[in-house]
C-alpha cells in the first residue's frame, strides 16, 4: 500500500511539474515577437463562416493578401464585401481585396483545379490555413459507415489533398508555411465523437509527419487544437447524411472564435509547431491519456454513460 501511494504522489508531482512548464511555456511564447505578416499570401479554407471568417479579418487588418475559399461563392463575396466596406473606415493603410476560389473540400478531385486557382491569384502561396471542417456526434452503434467517411473526407483528405497540391511551390522556393485547425479530439478521444475524434487524431498524425519531412526545406508546420469554440460548426445528425447546424451546450460554453482567431494569428507569426487552445480540464486530460491512460479510460468511459443516457432522454 505504501509503494502504490508513493507512486501515486510521484505522479501527481509528475502532473503538477508538468503543468508548471506548460504554464512558463506559453508566458515564454507570449513574449516573443513574431514574423510580420503584411503582404503575405495567406489561404484560408471554410472562410466564410466561424473561426474561418473571424481569421479572415484579423489577417486582412494586418495587411495580408488573402485567397478565400468555400463552398458558396456568394457568403465569400459577402465577407469581401463586409471587408471592403469596413476598410476604409479602420485603418489608414493600404488594404488588400480578397479573392475567393469556390470548391468543396471534401470533393477531393475538384481540389487540383482550386490549387491552380489559388496559385493563379499572386503567384505563390506563403501561409496556408486548412480551417474547414465539419463536427459530427453519435454512438458507434448508430453511426452509418457512410458518415465515417464523410467525416473523415472533409476533415482529412480535403486539407491533405490541398496541402499536396500547394507543397510542391512552396519547396521549390523554398518558403511558405502550413496551418491546419484540428482540435483537442485530435489528442483525445471523447465518447459520441468516434468520427471527428478520428478524422482529427488522422490530422494530427499527418501534420506531424510533414513537419519532419519538409523540415529541411524551411517550410514550418503549425498543428492548432482548439476546444469547443462559439461557433454553429455545420454538423451531420447521428443518423443519415443531413447536416445542421449545432450549437449545444458545451460549444455555448466553449472560445469565443475572435479570440481563437487572434492565437492563430499569434501561432501563425511565431511558427509555432503544436498550440493547444483548450482550458485546464481538456489540457489535464491530454497528459492523463499518456501518463496515468487506466485513469483517464475510467473518466472517458464513465462520460460515455453519461451522454448516452443524455441522447437517449432527447429521443
Amino acid at each position: 500500500m505504501d509503494r502504490l501511494a508513493g507512486a501515486g504522489g510521484g505522479m501527481f508531482h509528475l502532473l503538477c511539474a508538468s503543468m508548471g512548464f506548460l504554464l512558463l511555456y506559453r508566458l515564454f511564447l507570449c513574449l516573443r515577437k513574431g514574423t510580420e505578416l503584411r503582404d503575405a499570401v495567406v489561404v484560408i479554407t471554410g472562410a466564410s463562416s466561424g473561426l474561418g471568417k473571424e481569421c479572415v479579418k484579423v489577417f486582412h487588418a494586418a495587411g495580408a493578401r488573402l485567397v478565400l475559399c468555400g463552398r458558396d461563392a456568394s457568403r465569400l463575396q459577402q465577407v469581401v464585401q463586409e471587408l471592403t466596406n469596413k476598410s476604409p473606415q479602420t485603418s489608414s493603410k493600404l488594404m488588400y481585396t480578397p479573392k475567393t476560389v469556390v470548391f468543396d473540400l471534401a470533393d477531393t478531385s475538384a481540389v487540383g483545379r482550386a490549387a491552380e486557382e489559388i496559385l493563379a491569384c499572386y503567384g505563390q502561396v506563403d501561409v496556408l490555413i486548412n480551417n474547414a471542417g465539419i463536427s459530427y456526434r453519435g454512438n458507434i452503434v448508430d453511426t452509418q459507415l457512410s458518415v465515417q467517411r464523410e467525416v473523415m473526407e472533409t476533415n482529412y483528405f480535403g486539407p491533405v489533398a490541398l496541402t499536396q497540391a500547394l507543397l510542391p511551390s512552396m519547396i521549390q522556393r523554398r518558403s511558405g508555411h502550413i496551418v491546419v485547425i484540428s482540435s483537442v479530439q485530435g489528442k483525445i478521444a471523447i465518447p459520441c465523437r468516434s468520427a471527428y475524434a478520428a478524422s482529427k487524431h488522422a490530422t494530427q498524425a499527418y501534420f506531424d509527419c510533414l513537419r519532419a519531412e519538409i523540415d529541411q526545406y524551411g517550410i514550418p508546420v503549425t498543428v492548432i487544437s482548439p476546444g469547443y469554440i462559439r461557433t454553429n460548426l455545420r454538423s451531420m445528425q447521428s443518423l443519415g447524411m443531413l447536416y445542421v447546424s449545432v450549437l449545444d451546450k458545451t460549444t455555448a460554453a466553449g472560445w469565443d472564435p475572435k479570440d481563437v482567431a487572434q492565437s492563430v494569428f499569434r501561432a501563425v507569426s511565431l511558427k509555432s509547431k503544436d498550440v493547444v487552445l483548450a482550458g485546464s480540464v481538456p489540457t489535464l486530460a491530454i497528459y492523463l491519456r499518456t501518463l496515468v491512460p487506466t485513469l483517464f479510460f475510467k473518466i472517458m468511459s464513465a462520460r460515455a454513460r453519461k451522454e448516452q443516457r443524455s441522447m437517449q432522454k432527447k429521443e
